[in-house]
C-alpha cells in the first residue's frame, strides 16, 4: 500500500529547499507543501500520487525523523500491526509489531562496500560502436568467429516468407 506522511512528526527537512523523501523516491512523488496550500500544513512533505507509489521503502528508511509510514496488505501486516525501519548509518533496524503486541527487531547492513566505490565496468573491454552494423556482430559464435550473420535493421534479411 502507499506511504503516508505524519504530519506531527514531519519538519520538512528542516527548511531545505528537497527533503530526504523527495531527494531519495524512485517515482519522484514525495513533494514539499512549503506554504501549505496543497495540504493545509506548510512546510511538510506528502506524497501527491499514492496510487502510483512503488512501495519501495525508500522515502520510509530515509526519513530521519520517522514521519513516513506504509500501509500495509492485511495479509503481510493484519489489523493491528505494523513495520516500520529505523535507518542507522550502517544498518537497518526493522521493528515488527504483531496484532498481539508482541515485538520483533531485525538489524542488517545497509551496504558491504563504500559508497561510490564499486566500479562496475572494471575489467570489461571498451565498446566499439563502429561494429555494430558489421556482419556476425550479434549472431557470432562463442569462439569469436563470424557465423552466417544478420545485419541489425534489415527487414529482408530478418523476416522470412
Amino acid at each position: 500500500m502507499p506511504t503516508y506522511v505524519r504530519t506531527d512528526k514531519c519538519d520538512g527537512c528542516k527548511g531545505q529547499d528537497k527533503t530526504a523523501c523527495m531527494y531519495i523516491c524512485p517515482h519522484d512523488l514525495m513533494k514539499l507543501d512549503k506554504d501549505g496550500s496543497e495540504t493545509g500544513h506548510a512546510m511538510r512533505a506528502f506524497n501527491q500520487e499514492p496510487e502510483q507509489c512503488w512501495e519501495c521503502y525508500s522515502c520510509v528508511k530515509i526519513c530521519p525523523q520517522q514521519a513516513i509510514e506504509a500501509r500495509h496488505y492485511a495479509d503481510v501486516v493484519p489489523l493491528g500491526g505494523m513495520v516500520q525501519p529505523l535507518r542507522g548509518s550502517d544498518s537497518i533496524m526493522w521493528t515488527i509489531k504483531f496484532r498481539n503486541g508482541t515485538l520483533k527487531r531485525f538489524k542488517f547492513p545497509i551496504r558491504t562496500t563504500p559508497e561510490g566505490s564499486i566500479d562496475p565496468y572494471g575489467g570489461k573491454p571498451t565498446a566499439k560502436l563502429a561494429d555494430i552494423t558489421a556482419i556476425g556482430f550479434f549472431t557470432g559464435s562463442a569462439d569469436g568467429g563470424i557465423t552466417k550473420g544478420y545485419r541489425p535493421g534489415n527487414p529482408a534479411e530478418l523476416i522470412r516468407k
